[in-house]
């Protein structure tokens, strides 16, 4: 027995004193718990680890931790899985980033992952008709193949596991397309079935169908909403599913797709109904952005908007690769929401249980309490100070009230609620302060700094620089940038005339001389302070004619809605400022 008490450190394994204290000098020092890194120490745990294993290794650990050990008994206590949203599994704190796509049939969002991605997946099916008649979650795997529902549901590394209590019949329209692809590797896109209109739309699905779009517009980071620009009609059906993703507005866009099927004219008409009908929808003044354009690889029917199309497609193409950088943040933000519903189902089960007799009146007081529950929810706002966008919708909640027993509720737990309390006040700060700090220290499998954005398929086109057809190459202050001849030369002749005109001193203008031209383009003092540092090469105060024939490039490149540089690129330079460093490297041509 004796052996379990005597010291490990400044002996050896048998107990016995060591001879040679020079010995324990010369190995290596052991850190001590506190010199230990440890990232999250303040959720606890065993400190015992590696130098290059963290106690917890990501902001998504974090979370799991303290919703297991904070949240989830809050939520189980007061039957929060019955009435809200299933309890959140592992895969769902460590899931790549998953974009929605919702809308009527024939809208293009089958098309739409078919151009994100630039290959077909499993399953596919494209048509006028509503082809897609599933819900299939596109993913990445080294291997083409499809995982039926029933046995996606029980893979316990993947996400979908509560899927599981929408039915036999939901999961039979349920599927997993995977194959190797760039896209994938980063984000996780779900295809829905189309949306059904007229006749159709009075058929049963068999299953919950808003129910599952609901469940995944908790957990999805984007959802897209498409309309056809032919087909602005929202119908019933399509009105409840939009209706469903309400609380998830910040992750909604909306494309109005094949936009080139239509004229300019004709398009801002469309658009004008569109904000309208949705306006009275979302039932709100502002509307998420529209998207305008038209994601197939098909030639374009009306040209005329071409550049409007590349401006929308790379704007939202931007929003999406930004995904998997804003992951983090956005689980954190959804379980911030997730523990405010919480507590607010907390109080109002309490108040339910709280007012029901003990003996006598049972069930006519069970029908009196859910028929005045509006009442009860002004009342707890009222009492606890809770904002009314925290509570659930009234009529759900009548519903789902109807097959319960009040008696068996539970009473209010001050002490869970102030353990959900602390979690919200200083837990979730903490977390969100350590967001930048890991993406700053984010590496890939081989070392390298890891690149938090979405690559391959249609982002890699997007943001091509070896092709004339790059965004914005040969535009702006991008043009003439692989041309021998300085792009400014082939403007000029009106600036020189109008330096010569001001009477430069020496060859050069003064600053107030400039100023006084430079003004009458009516732009902003802060932009033309901009052009002024960017055309006033040498740094002297004045300006050459070079100088000057460049401001007025850029004053124009301005006024043609153009963007300025940060700095100077080096075809704009002036070649009499130019030294060897700073020439422009042209493309060679071969000889004859």
């Amino acid at each position: 027995m004796d052996s379990f008490h005597r010291p490990l450190f400044g002996s050896n394994l048998s107990g016995r004193p060591r001879k040679d204290s020079k010995a324990i000098s010369a190995s290596p020092p052991q850190k001590t718990i506190a010199q230990a890194p440890k990232m999250f120490s303040w959720l606890g745990g065993n400190t015992d680890k590696k130098k290059n294993k963290e106690v917890l290794e990501s902001v998504s650990e974090g979370l799991r931790k303290i919703y297991k050990t904070k949240l989830y008994p809050l939520e189980e206590f007061y039957k929060f899985h019955d009435f809200h949203s299933p309890a959140l599994d592992d895969p769902d704190f460590d899931a790549k980033p998953m974009i929605l796509l919702v809308g009527q049939y024939s809208t293009g969002k089958t098309t739409f992952i078919r151009h994100l991605l630039e290959e077909d997946f499993p399953g596919i099916r494209i048509g006028p008709e509503p082809t897609t008649d599933r819900f299939i979650a596109v993913m990445n795997a080294p291997e083409e193949g499809v995982i039926p529902g029933n046995a996606l549901v029980v893979d316990s590394k993947k996400q979908f596991r509560a899927l599981s209590g929408f039915g036999n019949a939901f999961l039979n329209r349920f599927q997993c397309s995977t194959l190797p692809n760039q896209v994938l590797e980063s984000v996780t896109i779900v295809d829905t079935p189309g949306i059904l209109s007229g006749e159709k739309q009075r058929i049963d699905r068999g299953y919950d169908f808003t129910g599952v779009l609901e469940w995944f517009a908790e957990r999805v980071d984007r959802i897209i909403l498409l309309f056809d620009a032919h087909k602005l009609d929202i119908s019933d059906e399509f009105k409840r599913c939009i209706e469903a993703l309400a609380g998830n507005e910040d992750k909604i866009r909306i494309v109005l797709n094949k936009s080139d099927m239509v004229d300019h004219q004709q398009l801002m008409r469309v658009y004008g109904a569109l904000m309208w009908s949705l306006g009275k929808v979302f039932k709100t003044p502002e509307v998420s952005r529209v998207y305008l354009g038209s994601f197939w690889d098909h030639p374009l029917h009306y040209d005329i908007n071409r550049r409007l199309f590349q401006d929308e497609q790379h704007d939202l193409f931007a929003d999406l690769q930004g995904l998997p950088r804003n992951a983090a943040l956005r689980k954190l933000n959804d379980l911030i929401k997730r523990a405010r519903l919480a507590k607010v189902h907390a109080y109002i089960i309490a108040e339910l249980r709280k007012q029901m007799p003990s003996m006598i009146g049972k069930e006519k007081k069970k029908k009196e309490l859910i028929t005045n529950l509006d009442k009860i929810f002004e009342q707890l706002q009222r009492e606890h100070n809770i904002s009314p966008g925290d509570f659930p919708d009234v009529n759900k909640m009548r519903e789902k009230l109807q097959s319960y027993d009040f008696n068996k509720f539970q009473p209010i737990k001050p002490k869970l609620l102030e353990v959900v309390d602390a979690m919200l006040a200083s837990d979730i700060a903490r977390l969100m302060a350590q967001i930048p700090k890991e993406e700053a220290v984010a590496i890939n499998t081989d070392g390298a700094p890891k690149e938090q954005t979405v690559r391959g398929g249609a982002f890699s086109q997007a943001q091509e620089v070896e092709t004339p057809f790059g965004f914005g190459k040969g535009e702006g202050f991008d043009k003439g940038s692989n041309e021998a001849e300085w792009v400014v030369n082939r403007e000029r002749s009106k600036a020189d005339s109008t330096f010569e005109s001001l009477g430069p001193v020496d060859g050069v203008l003064s600053g107030s001389k400039a100023k006084e031209h430079m003004v009458r383009s009516k732009l902003p003092n802060a932009v033309l302070g901009k052009i002024w540092k960017l055309a006033d090469v040498d740094r002297d105060g004045n300006l050459d004619v070079d100088e000057f024939a460049l401001a007025n490039y850029l004053i124009n490149l301005k006024l043609e809605g153009h963007e300025l540089p940060a700095d100077l690129p080096k075809h704009l330079i002036p070649p009499s400022k130019r030294d060897a460093s700073e020439a422009p490297v042209y493309p060679k041509l071969d000889d004859d």
